[in-house]
Order: structure tokens, then C-alpha cells, then sequence
């Protein structure tokens, strides 16, 4: 696939964090004031992934190699989604539906591109995916789908924050996890834009629960749902 200089350019920005200082990260990526009272004082190296060749698109789930190869499987669905979706975009998107999903686009592809290069060797292959499910000449269908994927990501990182046991990986999955919640929130607002921040709405839709709290959902369920869209075959195992 040819990329076009903005997919292009996003890429050539990443950087491979096995290489540098978890100092240095953090001065790079901006981590929020919670992440940083989260990991305290601790003087600790890069976390060092399970030493293996992930060859047949295992996701153990025993550490947290399992976890970032999982996240890491749906950064890869999103980011095809937007890309499908920028190649050509429904003819009744607006000019700002248009900017909105190209940004997004853009986001999810550094997501993808930063956690294939921190797993390296360890992580899954790059998946076939299936969107024939998906209209992409339909704006109503485009939204709709952008939504599901976008409440799902958001769902599937709170959980991620939770299982995570390395302190590293809790600063990574807590900031993309509040990039996700902006694409759901903006994604919402092309819908209705009372889906924004309304509470019943959005509790009526399983986005939140009754105390306004984001949607935590286990793996096995956010795989239940994205199954539909992934061909290549996972070896989920220690779920």
C-alpha cells in the first residue's frame, strides 16, 4: 500500500522506545501528572518484553506482552478503518467530518506504528482484516462503525490500565486511553451532538456506567466484538 505524505510523515515521527531511557519517554510523550505520581521515585530501565519470536500470532496474556500485542491488534483494526474511510470518503461527509476523520486517521496510525516497533519480534503479524460489514459510501454507516470502534478501544484500554503490571506500560495505556475517549467523544458529536456528554444517553448505549464512570470491558469481550472484523487467526491463550 502507498502511503501519502501525511501517513508518511506520521510514521518518520516515531520512535522506538526500546531504545531510550523511561526519562526520556516521558519527557517526549508528556505524561500526565496522575501517570507520574503512579510510578513515584522508581528508578527502572525500559521493561524488557518476553524473549521470543512471535510467530504464529500468539497473545499470552500471562504478562504484558499478551496485553500490548492484544491493544496493539485493535490499534491495528482502527487504523485500517480510518485509512479505508480517508481513501474515500462518504459523498454527504462534511468538509469538517472530513478533517476530523483525516486527524484520527493520523492518530491511529501512530498508535499502530508505536506499538509494532516497542514489541518488535514479540508482536503479532499485521492482521487481515474484514469491513465488508461496513458501508463506506454511507456517512450514517461510517459513524456508526467509527463509534463502535472507538467505545470499544476506550473500553478495552481501562481495562488494559487495570491488568497492566509494569508501570511502564500503565503510563503508555493511560495516555492513548484518553486519546481514544476523544475520538468516541467527537466521533458522538457527529452523530448527535447531545451524545457528547449526555449521561443518560450515553448510559442508555453502555458507554458509561449509572455513576458516569467510562464502560471497563475484559478482553474476552472486546474480542467477542472485534472477531467480526479480523480474519487472521489469534492464539489467545491464558485469557
Amino acid at each position: 500500500m502507498i502511503k501519502n505524505n501525511s501517513e508518511a510523515s506520521a510514521e518518520k515521527k516515531l520512535f522506538s522506545v526500546s531504545t531510550i531511557q523511561r526519562r526520556q519517554f516521558l519527557q517526549l510523550t508528556g505524561a500526565s501528572a496522575l501517570a507520574i505520581g503512579i510510578i513515584g521515585c522508581k528508578k527502572e530501565e525500559t521493561p524488557s518484553l518476553t524473549p521470543y519470536i512471535n510467530t504464529d500470532n500468539t497473545v499470552d496474556f500471562k504478562d504484558d506482552t499478551g496485553l500490548l500485542n492484544y491493544i496493539y491488534a485493535l490499534e491495528q483494526l482502527e487504523a485500517a478503518f480510518y485509512i479505508k474511510v480517508a481513501a474515500g470518503f462518504p459523498a454527504n461527509f462534511t468538509d469538517l467530518q472530513k478533517k476530523l476523520f483525516t486527524d484520527i486517521k493520523l492518530q491511529e496510525i501512530a498508535h499502530r506504528e508505536f506499538y509494532k516497533r516497542f514489541l518488535g519480534a514479540t508482536g503479532i503479524g499485521t492482521l487481515e482484516l474484514d469491513f465488508s460489514g461496513i458501508d463506506f459510501t454511507d456517512a450514517t454507516s461510517v459513524l456508526t462503525a467509527a463509534k463502535t470502534f472507538e467505545d470499544l478501544g476506550t473500553a478495552a484500554y481501562n481495562d488494559a490500565i487495570v491488568r497492566s503490571k509494569n508501570d511502564y506500560n500503565l503510563v503508555i495505556f493511560s495516555q492513548i486511553a484518553s486519546v481514544e475517549a476523544r475520538h468516541a467523544a467527537v466521533v458522538r458529536s457527529q452523530i448527535n451532538v447531545n451524545l457528547f456528554a449526555d449521561l443518560n444517553e450515553l448510559a442508555a448505549l453502555g458507554a458509561v456506567n449509572a455513576d458516569g464512570l467510562d464502560v471497563i470491558l475484559s478482553p474476552d469481550k472486546v474480542l467477542a466484538q472485534a472477531s467480526k472484523y479480523i480474519k487472521t487467526k489469534l492464539n489467545v491463550i491464558n485469557l
